[in-house]
């Protein structure tokens, strides 16, 4: 059952990311940090030029992961930050930084120990 769930979060996972990348998200990653916390098995990391591209980013996240896996949000936080705003969807969550911002919180060194999915592949 494990490897199914974890199958489809690396598909929703990928997905997300595709569709930060095709608003033009800069330098999107998934970071697979599902066997070191318990809440979630991958963090998508994107930056934005300002609110309302982090807008346009969320907005096509949401819609293709509804076309993708039927799955909506739990819970959106931060939709009238300009820093930053979180998308979760409990099996991955989505962090859309401004660029400033995301060089503050530095998640990639934060989570340095963990993989990186190749998402680009992961079609």
């Amino acid at each position: 059952m494990k490897r199914i769930l974890q199958s489809k979060s690396n598909l929703l996972a990928a997905c997300a990311a595709r569709s930060a990348s095709d608003k033009l998200g800069v330098e999107t990653l998934v970071i697979d940090v599902g066997d070191v916390i318990g809440i979630t098995d991958f963090f998508v990391v994107t930056s934005s030029n300002n609110q309302r591209h982090m807008q346009s980013i969320r907005e096509e996240i949401e819609m293709n992961i509804v076309k993708e896996g039927d799955l909506k949000p739990i819970r959106v936080e931060g939709k009238e930050s300009e820093q930053w705003m979180l998308i979760d969807y409990g099996i991955f969550v989505v962090h859309i930084f401004d660029r400033e911002w995301r060089s503050f919180y530095n998640l990639e060194r934060l989570w340095s120990d963990q993989p990186i999915l190749d998402w680009e592949k992961n079609d």
